[in-house]
């Protein structure tokens, strides 16, 4: 065990991929190859929706939106993590990892909005079809929309101020490969109760709240699917949410069971603190 400085940390070594560098050039050529193909292929669908189909339409504003905000949440963390796996420091300024902190999450708190907002839309076409133009308007389409946008940054800014006013005099080795609240504030030297407490009842509430909303929709969607007698009728309202419901499953599940805990401090210093003597022993080449 080492003994901690009391110095103040200045910037964060991201030992997410702290590796040989034989899989760092393995993890660059692939998270470089993920970051091009998630760019490019939300690019394709903003241009395709744009160009052949008419955009004030929820069936494709959503989506639209979607891809764009899609590239931006990317962007946030990937660039940083192909510097760092090319880099022998394999460091971030303490204000570079607090804005890239404030944006991956701004961006995930919009996607969660975005996805209940997508899950009404669904249900709308699917359970209420010859109403769905009269209730789906543009208006409300946009409102949705902006909603989720001003909800996702609203919501962290309210634990960015209080995430911002830790002190860290120990270790700067953050166990993630960007800038996550969780290692954040284990890394802490202060009191982080009121921090811990904001953030848990914040995500939870996101989180949770939207994944609530979502799992109704679908119920609901789900139910009135089974009741088309034709098996034509079955595939033809599949098709129209198969693709939002898998992603729905696959991000709630991982994020839920990332963010939504009553501690998280605890699971992660004792692991922080091994590789803070590890990364002073052999230097950030492994050495």
């Amino acid at each position: 065990m080492c003994n901690r400085s009391h110095t103040q940390v200045k910037e964060f070594i991201l030992f997410g991929f702290l590796s040989s560098q034989h899989l760092q050039v393995f993890l660059f050529v692939f998270f470089r190859s993920v970051y091009v193909l998630t760019v490019m292929g939300n690019l394709c669908i903003i241009v395709f929706v744009s160009t052949h189909h008419p955009r004030h339409h929820p069936m494709y504003y959503f989506p639209c939106n979607f891809a764009f905000l899609e590239i931006w949440f990317t962007t946030a963390c990937i660039p940083k993590t192909l510097a760092n796996l090319v880099s022998q420091s394999q460091s971030i300024s303490f204000t570079g990892c607090l804005l890239q902190m404030y944006f991956v999450f701004s961006f995930g708190c919009t996607e969660y909005f975005f996805l209940a907002a997508m899950a009404y839309d669904r249900y709308l076409a699917v359970c209420y079809p010859l109403s769905y133009s009269t209730i789906m308007t543009s208006t409300l389409s946009r409102g949705l929309a902006v909603g989720s946008w001003v909800g996702g940054f609203l919501v962290i800014s309210v634990p960015a101020p209080l995430t911002s006013r830790l002190s860290f005099c120990g270790s700067n080795i953050i166990n993630y490969f960007f800038c996550d609240i969780s290692p954040w504030i284990t890394l802490s030297c202060t009191d982080i109760t009121l921090v811990e407490l904001v953030c848990f009842v914040l995500f939870a509430i996101v989180i949770l709240g939207s994944c609530v909303i979502t799992l109704i929709a679908y119920i609901s969607i789900i139910s009135t699917v089974l009741r088309i007698p034709s098996a034509q009728g079955w595939q033809r309202s599949f098709s129209t949410f198969s693709s939002h419901l898998i992603v729905v499953i696959i991000w709630y599940c991982f994020t839920i069971f990332l963010h939504v805990k009553p501690s998280i401090k605890a699971p992660l210093e004792l692991k922080g603190m091994r590789k803070s003597c590890l990364y002073k022993q052999t230097g950030p080449d492994g050495r």
